[in-house]
């Protein structure tokens, strides 16, 4: 008997969720797909064009890259914008630093390399490398994963650093959240054995969706 027969298992990701899916399925487990959370590319963003031209104009001394789709997201508008040259090459010359393995993957998939990255992968170590330095004055740029750092970037500010924001891409919620509800109320009614969350907005969004249907008190 494979591991995870008999158990139904709901995977709330939206990207790669068959992969997660399959890999579930060969254990055994029943899968049920309800996506939280949809990923929005920001290509015709104003915003995010503006901040690369002012870091090409006055580069930063420190990148840190957070996930793998958003640097390579910001790669690919920045080629849109016929600009990915000269912020390639901007960037040969800047401390590099990222999250974990799939910003490291994206960073060097562009031809750069990182000085660093935690093993915990978490942004808080980062943080705390960063905070140990002399910030003052320090141009750092973040590229955000899907939503705001406030946790990240004040601290820094705070140091004196001058931070420069990126959004490559955006959170939302799924266009069709008819599955999402559904497995809220499986989850309050114990039809379902595991829920899986691979990023904190998806869980948010979870979350945010139990207290529409007024069962929030009931799901924590």
């Amino acid at each position: 008997m494979l591991p995870a027969t008999g158990f139904i298992v709901a995977v709330t990701a939206e990207r790669r969720a068959n992969e997660l899916a399959t890999i579930l399925e060969r254990q055994g487990a029943k899968v049920i797909l309800a996506p939280a959370i949809r990923i929005v590319p920001v290509v015709d963003d104003e915003e995010l064009f503006l901040a690369t031209k002012a870091l090409l104009d006055e580069p930063p001394e420190i990148l840190f890259a957070s996930t793998g789709i958003g640097f390579r997201g910001w790669m690919e508008a920045a080629g849109g914008w016929g600009i990915a040259d000269q912020l390639t090459t901007m960037l040969g010359g800047v401390r590099i630093l990222v999250r974990g393995p799939k910003a490291k993957g994206a960073v060097r998939g562009a031809g750069l390399r990182e000085e660093w990255s935690p093993e915990s992968e978490s942004c808080a170590e980062v943080l705390n490398k960063l905070l140990q330095e002399d910030l003052v004055g320090v141009r750092i740029a973040v590229q955000l994963h899907g939503s705001s750092l406030p946790e990240f970037i004040e601290p820094l500010r705070q140091q004196g650093a001058i931070v420069v924001e990126l959004s490559p891409y955006r959170w939302l919620p799924p266009l069709d959240t008819a599955p999402l509800r559904r497995l809220v109320n499986m989850v309050v009614n114990y039809q379902v054995d595991a829920v899986t969350f691979t990023s904190a907005p998806a869980a948010l969004m979870f979350l945010q969706m139990a207290e529409d249907e007024g069962v929030l008190p009931a799901l924590i």
